[in-house]
């Protein structure tokens, strides 16, 4: 075991990949000899060549265009794209291309080896530009994964197993955390499941439920709950497509409510998914409406951005009202 934050963890998920098989490739723009923006490939290009890490034009749709061809024909490429922000020039050959490859052909070829990294979501004064949290945005696209660590030993699970998974997926990275902390991380290769929540703490009364950054945030809400007398059991979603609707689902047939928290704006965000799809299992069992606990439907604001995230306090009043409906 190792301590790491997550940018080193993420590193060392890369190099472990490109050590393991020749054909993974990381590329985007800045990621060679300079390491990306914050640093997350550095040391690559030294250790496997600018042939294997290597810059790209400042063309987000050539970078996934790129990576498509490349997968179509058997390699792995990590694609950067420098922030998740930046992603919506490449919608196009995300969800037109990569994500129908396998479909349109009957899997006579598919881009299964293809993962795109972005660092996602608020929290480091970035404004409009450098803080938004698009995943729902991706999650209406059936042939695509997405999946958002919480912390670094689940970032570098998760990324091996998004490199190694036979689907397209995307890895977005919570940027806030990516210096904020450190963890104990298994010095070796490992790799998590997708499409696997898990229930960090059991409890009886409510589920709260998120993934990302935000599990810190429901961590605090918690404490302070908790401290009311409230027994709170907490899952992290982990991936958002396909999402593990059988863990939430059976949790809440449990607790007969949820809290479900995301940084993204509240209209057309994945918390309406999982709120529609609970209520239809779980109609029954309900004790108080499904509760959700987002970013306001604004543009994100850099002065008032405190205002905007769904932070412990607006989580927990949420918890407290939905015990007490």
């Amino acid at each position: 075991m190792a301590k790491m934050n997550m940018l080193q963890a993420i590193n060392n998920a890369l190099d472990i990949a490109m050590a393991g098989n020749e054909r993974v490739l990381c590329f985007g723009e800045d990621v060679g000899a300079f390491g990306g923006v914050f640093r997350a490939t550095s040391n690559l290009q030294q250790k496997y060549g600018k042939d294997r890490c290597f810059n790209t034009p400042l063309v987000e749709q050539g970078i996934i265009g790129f990576a498509n061809g490349l997968a179509a024909q058997g390699s792995f490429p990590v694609a950067e794209i420098q922030f998740a922000d930046y992603i919506f020039p490449a919608f196009d050959q995300i969800v037109n291309e990569a994500a129908k490859f396998r479909y349109r052909s009957g899997d006579l070829f598919n881009v299964g080896g293809l993962t795109i990294r972005a660092p996602y979501g608020g929290g480091i004064a970035g404004g409009l530009y450098h803080s938004q949290s698009p995943e729902a945005y991706f999650a209406h696209t059936p042939g695509l994964k997405i999946v958002v660590p919480r912390n670094p030993h689940q970032a570098k699970g998760l990324l091996l197993g998004a490199i190694n998974d036979p689907n397209p997926t995307l890895f977005f990275e919570p940027k806030r955390l990516y210096r904020a902390s450190v963890g104990e991380v298994p010095d070796g290769e490992y790799q998590l499941p997708l499409g696997e929540a898990e229930v960090l703490k059991e409890g009886s009364d409510v589920t709260v439920l998120g993934w990302g950054a935000q599990m810190e945030v429901i961590g605090k809400a918690v404490d302070m709950a908790e401290k009311d007398g409230i027994s709170c059991e907490v899952i992290d979603l982990r991936t958002i497509l396909p999402w593990d609707a059988d863990t939430v689902a059976d949790s809440v047939l449990k607790t007969g409510r949820l809290v479900v928290t995301h940084e993204a704006p509240l209209t057309g965000g994945f918390a309406g998914e999982i709120a529609a799809t609970i209520q239809e299992r779980c109609f029954l069992y309900l004790e108080s409406p499904i509760a959700r606990v987002t970013g306001l439907d604004t543009p994100f604001p850099l002065v008032l951005e405190k205002e905007h995230f769904p932070n412990h306090l607006k989580v927990y009043e949420a918890i407290q009202d939905s015990v007490n409906f």
